[in-house]
């Protein structure tokens, strides 16, 4: 059996120790996988240096026992590890206006760091969804919106003259979707100075297959908000892969658990197509 060492951060000047603020992995958690807490104590006992956040995606801490929400956010914590609520956010919205604050504190008592808004599925005026972003930071969370390229064509402002203040006639609702980057764009500029943490960017429609990347999409969002203010979804390694070559080991991705590892050799690309040169003398590799 060959034995290797991960090459240490302080070899790469890419690569900081945590927490970091680029070249951030965000693992999915229970969801779409079911894991137990044994396996998450190895991933984060044997790539815990690799790993920065762990994501409860679909809401699914909702169904699960506080109990068991507060020892996963405390193991997680035990490995510099931040804890994202997912996307959860617009289900509370059907309660009333109060329950958004309750929901911050109950987040708070369970030991998560960050909220993650799905400004798509929340379907709030974009003042509503700054005031969120407010209510999260001076609760003392970190504020992640996640925005889809595509809209609600209604959702879309028109231009028209008219005096400040005056009524303007809101557009009926239609069934039309279109892609529209630059109004993704500003909406996202607004939630960062309001104080979003992060933007999360929909993999859908953007790069959820390798073969199929908006590479014109991702450059634009990158070039107006910055490498470290956006995380991208990688569904698979292709995906990984495409953006470490467009964009280097600081660009901040979300990933399954299983892709953990080799994205941290994508990371360390420098030294070619062969992954396995990034690992040294003291690590197994089973």
């Amino acid at each position: 059996m060959s034995v290797h060492r991960w090459k240490s951060f302080y070899e790469d000047e890419d690569r900081p120790e945590k927490p970091r603020t680029y070249g951030v992995t965000e693992m999915r958690g229970p969801h779409y996988t079911l894991l137990s807490q044994n396996l998450l104590q190895d991933i984060f006992e044997s790539m815990g240096h690799f790993v920065d956040g762990l994501k409860f995606s679909g809401g699914s801490h909702s169904l699960m026992p506080k109990t068991y929400i507060k020892e996963v956010t405390d193991m997680a914590h035990k490995h510099n590890v931040y804890v994202s609520t997912g996307e959860w956010a617009e289900h509370l919205l059907q309660k009333g206006p109060s329950s958004f604050k309750e929901y911050i504190e109950e987040c708070k008592q369970l030991g998560f760091d960050t909220i993650e808004l799905n400004v798509g599925s929340l379907g709030i005026p974009e003042e509503t969804l700054l005031r969120f972003i407010r209510l999260i930071k001076s609760g003392g969370l970190k504020a992640k919106p996640q925005f889809a390229v595509k809209f609600n064509k209604s959702d879309i402002p028109v231009a028209r003259d008219r005096a400040f203040g005056a009524y303007v006639v809101p557009v009926p609702r239609t069934s039309e979707i279109v892609e529209d980057v630059d109004l993704l764009i500003k909406r996202a500029e607004r939630c960062l100075e309001a104080g979003a943490d992060m933007i999360m960017i929909d993999a859908d429609d953007v790069c959820k297959y390798a073969d199929s990347v908006r590479a014109d999409i991702i450059a634009k969002v990158i070039g107006r908000l910055g490498l470290e203010k956006t995380m991208f979804e990688a569904s698979n390694g292709k995906t990984s892969e495409w953006f470490i070559n467009q964009y280097g080991p600081k660009v901040n991705l979300f990933v399954d658990h299983s892709q953990v590892m080799d994205l941290e050799c994508l990371r360390g690309r420098n030294l070619g197509h062969d992954h396995t040169s990034v690992l040294g003398s003291s690590y197994f590799l089973f």
